[in-house]
């Protein structure tokens, strides 16, 4: 059995937690805009536009329908075009986005949808531009609802860098194969797999202290 040192332990760790934070701030930038655009372009909906929604809907629906262990291989010759190389973290972090900026974008639509329409009709009545109304009504409102949903993405991003690990990407998930796996290091595997509980139960508790704080508000 092959011991792990605490070195590589600590690397691992650094990498996931690189590759989560790069792909949530990129997956970001698609997915919350991505997700107001599907909100608004709706029939009925502030910015009632058919043709940008019946184009935004297919395209989140196609990419979240390709499992990401696929998408990280059918991507690779987009990933050495953007990063000039595809094994490593920042390699990962071109799939991680395109695999995590749709998904977002959905649970920013279902938390937008959550808001009362009586708001929206209300910031109309009272004069509100449509800037306006997404900006200081529509978002404000959903703001609690979207910061479960950005726990959910975060915690699904920490999954995903572990399959990332499947093709080299590097991190906790790498480290599981390389030594847990190829190298029959059973300690490996369970100092990654606490390591990962933790990471998890953390994020899931900050998100939902931090939604009970902004609901009292």
């Amino acid at each position: 059995m092959l011991e792990v040192s605490q070195e590589l332990i600590l690397a691992a760790l650094w990498e996931t937690l690189y590759m989560v934070s790069a792909s949530l701030l990129f997956g970001a930038l698609i997915g919350i805009p991505l997700g107001i655009l599907l909100v608004v372009t709706r029939k009925g909906h502030i910015l009632e536009n058919r043709v940008v929604f019946s184009i935004l809907n297919p395209i989140v629906n196609v990419f979240r329908s390709i499992p990401f262990i696929i998408l990280l291989v059918a991507i690779i010759p987009f990933t050495r075009f953007v990063v000039g190389t595809t094994i490593g973290t920042t390699a990962a972090i071109v799939p991680l986005v395109l695999h995590i900026g749709p998904y977002m974008a959905r649970l920013v639509e279902n938390s937008l949808l959550e808001v009362n329409e009586g708001i929206i009709e209300a910031a109309q009545a009272m004069g509100a531009s449509k800037t306006q109304i997404v900006f200081r009504f529509l978002i404000p409102e959903a703001f609690p609802s979207l910061i479960l949903s950005l726990t959910t993405v975060t915690i699904g991003l920490i999954g995903a860098t572990a399959m990332a690990g499947a093709i080299g990407g590097g991190g906790l998930g790498d480290l599981a194969i390389t030594y847990g796996y190829q190298r029959f290091s059973t300690i490996t595997i369970v100092v990654t797999v606490v390591l990962l509980i933790i990471i998890v139960q953390g994020i899931q508790s900050l998100g939902n202290v931090i939604e009970r704080k902004i609901r009292r508000v």
